[in-house]
């Protein structure tokens, strides 16, 4: 302002105090108000209240923030130097960043006017916008700017899209796919930004017309190929190398393609594919998802007829103890959905995934989970405890067999003896399904033999549940004599139906209802999948609910055996406590009470502890030997 006033009055020619009043009064009003950090709130910072702040000179738009624990945080930014003139090379030198008459916002559905302007200034490459984009600084709203101009090019160009056009495009996307500029997508309002701009590339690739020659576009935050296919090829495969985090450290990325899915294209066709290396720290900044994208993202566009395309990705991270998820990103839902790819095969380097790509899914990368619990520790208790398990329940039926006859003379005896038994038969059998389900979720994974291995783990382990369930109804058959008029025959058959037939409905009823969407099986692992169609539930709460039950029983069991003493003395109440010590030792490994501490394990699933106790009172379940069915009668005896 002082130096506009010097300049008006050398030009008017004022007097010379007039000027020097102006000049004085101009520096005095400069010093009583004085400039105003930017960024900076006025007012006492309350938990929840919000303010809005203009953006610094040269700058259009405001800074939105909001108060969490006493400070300010910025939650939001339309900060933005480009506009509808500036962003053209040839006249950003011409007028000033922001006139009166220059109305743009990108959030009120009014940036059409550039992608009006450049088709209409350069519609033969685009590139008369390059310049001023790479000059601009990475900002949210000119990041918010450029993606919407990338979106309108995107819809409007339906045809004649060459590689000189898609050389261009995928210049003005790399500037704002810049590793330096992924803080900045968190501030922009409109949280749809970076699936928006996923969207549009794809959109704008698959009108890329491929003449004779293979298309190669090699940027440094987006990587194009695009060849043409016939069924006479032996297979067809692209290799990206790009880097990420900001060090000179490379990743790979292969798209292949069988020569077995190529006999299924027509001649000619086109084959595109498109490598980012920051889009997916970029989706997770934006949508604020606790999912780490841990390789490259890569997009294809195919043939219609191509429905199978296999998938390497070398790891960012190459930690062990992080499991991976080959995913697709869903276009509708905008998500990364499991659905779209399997895990073929798996190491500390890479992970090789078999993907499906559709209209719905174009783009494919792999997830590492926020906090998987691997451990040494619970591998060995596991292994070691499953080996001590299986020869303790086969020396137990081996005992069985040997003193079946004795042990048996009684109808009481001879049901106890039969949920026994099952109930060493079943763990047995779960364990050893278990050990060949562990193999075929190693690194190569056997999908028909990982789904039958689960079946029969959820059957088997199941099945020890329910015959733990029927051992408890035995035990309240003793206390309550409820089934006293049922012939023998009656109470075996009920013994069975609710040891085998329940376990056999509930697992076939899991399988057929989540196998044809493939929500049976973790990608990990051959178990019951969580993520996807909680299939994990039809194991989890049948078993919780019979622990339940057998716990009351074994509440009834302690209650029954507390016989009154005649004396009070210190003896009587010594032998009391020692027997119903015994009774809860017998009865918690024998109605499956261990198993109730997973619950710990589920409430604090990154606790190392309470891994380690579950797998210890688990790994090591057995099936009584001949010194626990003594202490068994002895408990049926009390109850009696």
């Amino acid at each position: 302002m002082t130096h506009t006033l010097l300049l008006y009055c050398l030009v008017f020619l004022l007097p010379t105090e007039s000027c020097r009043t102006l000049y004085q009064a101009a520096s005095k009003s400069k010093e009583k108000v004085p400039a105003r950090p930017y960024g900076v709130c006025d007012g006492v910072c309350t938990d929840n209240s919000q303010c809005t702040q203009p953006c610094p000179p040269d700058t259009q738009g405001n800074m939105g923030f909001s108060c969490r624990k006493k400070t300010w945080h910025k939650i939001t930014d339309t900060c933005r130097t480009l506009n509808a003139v500036n962003i053209f090379e040839e006249d950003s030198q011409l007028v000033q960043p922001f006139e009166d008459n220059i109305k743009i916002s990108v959030y009120t559905g009014k940036s059409e006017t550039i992608s009006d302007m450049l088709l209409q200034k350069c519609p033969t490459d685009l590139s008369c916008v390059i310049r001023g984009i790479q000059q601009s600084p990475r900002i949210p709203g000119n990041i918010a700017i450029i993606v919407q101009l990338l979106h309108n090019i995107s819809t409007a160009l339906w045809t004649g899209v060459d590689e000189e056009k898609m050389r261009s495009y995928s210049t003005i996307a790399n500037h704002i796919l810049n590793s330096k500029s992924i803080s900045n997508w968190t501030f922009i309002p409109d949280r749809n930004s970076s699936y928006i701009l996923l969207h549009s590339v794809n959109s704008f690739a698959r009108r890329l017309f491929i003449d004779k020659y293979p298309v190669d576009i090699p940027d440094v935050f987006i990587h194009t190929m695009g060849t043409t296919i016939s069924g006479d090829n032996i297979g067809k495969n692209f290799t990206f190398s790009m880097r990420v985090n900001d060090t000179s450290n490379e990743v790979t990325g292969r798209v292949l393609i069988s020569r077995d899915e190529l006999w299924k294209v027509p001649s000619p066709s086109q084959v595109i594919s498109i490598a980012f290396p920051t889009i997916g720290a970029i989706l997770e900044a934006s949508l604020l998802e606790n999912v780490t994208i841990n390789g490259l993202v890569l997009s294809v566009i195919l043939p219609k007829e191509l429905k199978r395309i296999s998938l390497i990705f070398e790891k960012i991270s190459k930690s062990e103890e992080r499991r991976t998820q080959c995913v697709g990103w869903h276009s509708v839902e905008n998500r990364w959905d499991q659905q779209a790819c399997k895990m073929i095969q798996e190491n500390s380097q890479q992970a090789v995934c078999k993907c499906r790509p559709s209209k719905l899914f174009t783009s494919f990368s792999i997830l590492m989970s926020p906090h998987i619990l691997e451990s040494l520790i619970l591998t060995y208790i596991t292994y070691i405890g499953l080996g001590i398990s299986i020869c303790s329940l086969i020396l137990c039926l081996s005992i069985e067999v040997l003193v079946w006859s004795q042990v048996t003379k009684t109808e009481i005896t001879y049901l106890r003896h039969v949920c026994i038994v099952n109930i060493a038969a079943t763990l047995l059998m779960a364990d050893v399904w278990f050990i060949v389900a562990s193999f075929l979720s190693g690194p190569i994974t056997h999908h028909s033999g990982c789904v039958a291995a689960t079946f029969f783990v959820h059957l088997f382990y199941l099945s020890v549940f329910f015959w733990m369930f029927a051992k408890a109804l035995l035990i309240l058959y003793g206390i309550m004599i409820v089934f006293h008029t049922l012939p023998k025959s009656v109470l075996v058959a009920s013994l069975f139906s609710v040891g085998y037939g329940c376990p056999l409905v509930i697992a076939a009823i899991t399988v057929a209802a989540t196998q044809p969407g493939k929500g049976y099986l973790r990608p990990e692992a051959c178990w019951l999948n969580w993520d996807m169609t909680r299939a994990l539930l039809a194991f989890v709460v049948p078993a919780l609910a019979i622990v339940v039950v057998n716990l009351i029983t074994v509440t009834l069991v302690i209650v029954k055996t507390q016989r009154p003493a005649i004396s009070n003395s210190m003896f009587q109440e010594v032998r009391a406590i020692v027997r119903i010590s015994k009774n809860i030792a017998i009865l918690t490994p024998l109605l499956g009470l261990t198993w109730g501490f997973g619950v710990a394990t589920v409430i604090n699933d990154r606790s190392l502890a309470f891994h380690i106790i579950f797998s210890l009172l688990n790994a090591f379940q057995v099936s009584p030997d001949a010194s626990d069915q003594v202490q068994s009668e002895r408990i049926h005896e009390d109850v009696l």
